[in-house]
């Protein structure tokens, strides 16, 4: 009598005429488990960081897709994935500041902006993994399978195989369309966007969805990254002033920050995968923990659609000479303005590629 989680109910049978005790055990996940929004001041806090990163991502992907559109030189393959991944990181940060206001005031823009933000925010993240994972199977193919043919057949195939990607990305991203706008608690008016399965089973929906989401929005693409910049890695390592170190730094760069961003993310959203098929004891505070985690760690992976434009300006060597010969044909352009021709400034030094 004692457990709190025993409840023992008495019965009398006239038919026996004894006493039957049958245990009712109540299940701790049918029992209130209130989830509470965040602090006003943790709101107001990540809405501004929203908002900062807005601002960052919409100037650093525009400079940088910019640059890349208007090279002189031969674009590589891998500055094409790159021009590619600015765009999907760009229209990512427009839908910032619909988050941020959904932090303070709830959803307030209805189901329909839910569903299409939903996708675009989706289609987007899977868009940039699978185009870093295209750079890291360019990197190989051009430094470990060197062929001037096969560079020719790459420039050829790079653009079809953006399509692909963006067909294949808007496809994995269709789940979003379950997002729907309502209300957590019958008792308050704060609505949120989040998915809410209403056919079939919604448990066995929402394990399809998320297995998609982690073979093919992280593993998979994980171990492609991993596999070809290990032998890639390994390759420059026995080989002696080569010149395309500088561009592997960009990439590494590039693909550590996207795992850093995203990775607390898919590790939250796992956890909370195997909380729901019953694989760990559920547990009410870990369950809001959990909540809050998720919050936290997908607003920590949007700051990464502002973060290649930094990496490329601090580290790729390349993409600041072609930057600074832009800002200055440009200048001389204005100056000469009143001219019909103006002088086509110098090429670069170093092959052909506007940031790799």
């Amino acid at each position: 009598m004692s457990d709190v989680k025993s409840i023992i109910f008495e019965y009398d049978y006239n038919d026996t005429g004894h006493d039957n005790y049958t245990p009712y055990v109540v299940d701790p996940k049918t029992l209130p488990c209130e989830i509470k929004p965040l602090a006003p001041a943790a709101a107001v806090a990540l809405c501004l960081i929203l908002i900062a990163i807005f601002f960052l991502a919409i100037s650093g992907n525009l400079l940088v897709g910019w640059v890349i559109s208007t090279s002189r030189q031969t674009l590589t393959p891998s500055d094409v994935y790159l021009f590619h991944l600015t765009i999907a990181d760009g229209l990512m940060a427009l839908t910032l500041p619909f988050w941020a206001v959904a932090l303070i005031n709830g959803w307030i823009f209805g189901d329909f902006m839910c569903k299409v933000l939903s996708l675009v925010t989706d289609a987007n993240f899977y868009t940039s993994i699978l185009f870093l994972a295209c750079i890291s199977v360019d990197r190989y193919l051009v430094i470990v399978r060197a062929s001037e043919s096969l560079r020719s057949r790459q420039r050829m195939c790079s653009r079809l195989l953006c399509a692909a990607v963006w067909a294949f990305g808007s496809a994995l991203a269709l789940p979003a369309l379950f997002n729907d706008a309502f209300k957590l608690d019958s008792d308050s008016e704060r609505m949120v966007c989040s998915e809410h399965f209403d056919i079939g089973s919604a448990t066995s929906w929402r394990r399809a969805t998320r297995g998609f989401h982690h073979i093919f929005g992280f593993l998979l693409p994980l171990i492609i990254m991993v596999t070809c910049y290990s032998i890639t890695i390994a390759r420059l390592l026995r080989t002696r002033g080569f010149q395309k170190h500088r561009a592997m730094k960009v990439i590494i760069a590039v693909v550590i920050a996207f795992l850093l961003c995203w990775a607390p993310y898919h590790i939250t959203m796992i956890v909370d995968t195997l909380l729901r098929a019953d694989l760990i004891t559920f547990d009410c505070a870990f369950r809001r923990a959990l909540t809050l985690a998720l919050v936290i760690t997908h607003n920590l992976a949007l700051f990464h659609s502002c973060i290649n434009p930094v990496l490329y300006a601090f580290v790729g060597e390349k993409f600041r000479n072609n930057m600074t010969r832009l800002l200055q044909r440009k200048a001389r352009q204005e100056r000469m303005s009143g001219s019909k021709f103006s002088r086509s400034t110098s090429q670069t030094s170093e092959g052909s590629g506007a940031v790799l």
